[in-house]
């Protein structure tokens, strides 16, 4: 239903920034085969039961995500989509939450007239995500070499 809300208040123009924190914490979700809440899964010592349970969780999001890119790309926005005219990032604040690494983390860019349809892997450790945000902004039009650690731009994303 979030997702539903995030898409409404684009369409109509509501808002043109939007942040969405999809909870976790220790609440139980309501799916079958998942007992436990998010993060007591997510610090799975690599038990293959907690594991799997946070496969199912991982599963519903990105459902959710779908749906919602779905309905972007089938919304009209003056010539083009929804989707093609908002850059929706989605990722985690952690690489591997069962050891805390905030290394290596996955994420996923759609929409906003990057390049899509293929995975990108950066050499582990020498590449920092700012430099992701910094294709971003640049991709916005906002000039700018630097946003927190970066080194430069992504090559081969925008």
């Amino acid at each position: 239903m979030t997702f539903d809300l995030l898409a409404l208040a684009l369409q109509t123009d509501s808002t043109r920034i939007a942040t969405l924190h999809i909870p976790g914490g220790n609440g139980r979700f309501q799916i079958d085969g998942v007992n436990d809440g998010y993060h007591s899964l997510s610090h799975h010592g690599r038990d293959p039961e907690k594991i799997a349970q946070l496969k199912l969780i991982e599963i519903e999001y990105s459902r959710a995500l779908a749906r919602f890119l779905d309905r972007l790309a089938e919304t009209r926005d003056g010539q083009t989509t929804l989707l093609e005219n908002t850059t929706v990032f989605f990722g985690s604040g952690m690489g591997n939450a069962s050891s805390h690494s905030n290394r290596n983390l996955p994420v996923l860019v759609a929409g906003g007239g990057f390049r899509h349809g293929k995975s990108l892997k950066y050499e582990p450790g020498k590449i920092p995500l700012c430099n992701l945000y910094v294709t971003m902004l640049q991709k916005l039009g906002v000039e700018t070499d630097s946003f927190g650690n970066a080194t430069g731009t992504l090559t081969g994303f925008a």
